[in-house]
């Protein structure tokens, strides 16, 4: 079952021709961030504020079929938009990593649980660890889980 509602496009372009090359070639190309050979995954929640669906890239980090989502926004002062779309309707998210996408529980982790997670997202993706040194908050991580 998909997300139902209309969808808007990233304001930048390259997110946007991202997602329509991963999705229209079911994850076999547009599958790594930029000019990297690490996988990304499709994320879409639905707008906090328009109600519309967005599709973010995000880092590929998986654990026993549960992914971590990290808000990381490359450790700018503030949360990325995406965050606020999880935390209004948690219940409205897709991923999407390979030709399917379904359906997630999303939930925010804290204490020993994000920590765990946190450095699986390290592992995955190394410059997590020098974003979270640019800003004083806290890097949200979410795990989001098959329904």
């Amino acid at each position: 079952m998909t997300l139902e509602g209309e969808y808007e496009a990233s304001p930048w372009e390259w997110v946007r021709d991202q997602v329509e090359t991963y999705e229209r070639t079911g994850g076999r190309e547009a599958n790594t961030l930029r000019d990297t050979d690490l996988p990304i995954i499709l994320v879409t929640t639905r707008g906090n504020k328009s109600g519309k669906l967005r599709k973010t890239p995000l880092m590929r980090v998986e654990h026993d079929g549960d992914y971590a989502l990290v808000a990381s926004m490359g450790g700018a002062p503030k949360n990325p938009v995406w965050y606020y779309n999880l935390k209004g309707d948690p219940d409205s998210v897709e991923i999407q990593d390979g030709p399917e996408p379904f359906h997630a529980a999303v939930r925010e982790l804290s204490g020993a649980e994000r920590d765990e997670w946190w450095k699986r997202a390290v592992a995955a993706y190394p410059p997590y660890a020098e974003y979270q040194t640019r800003t004083d908050r806290l890097i949200p991580v979410f795990v989001a889980a098959r329904r």
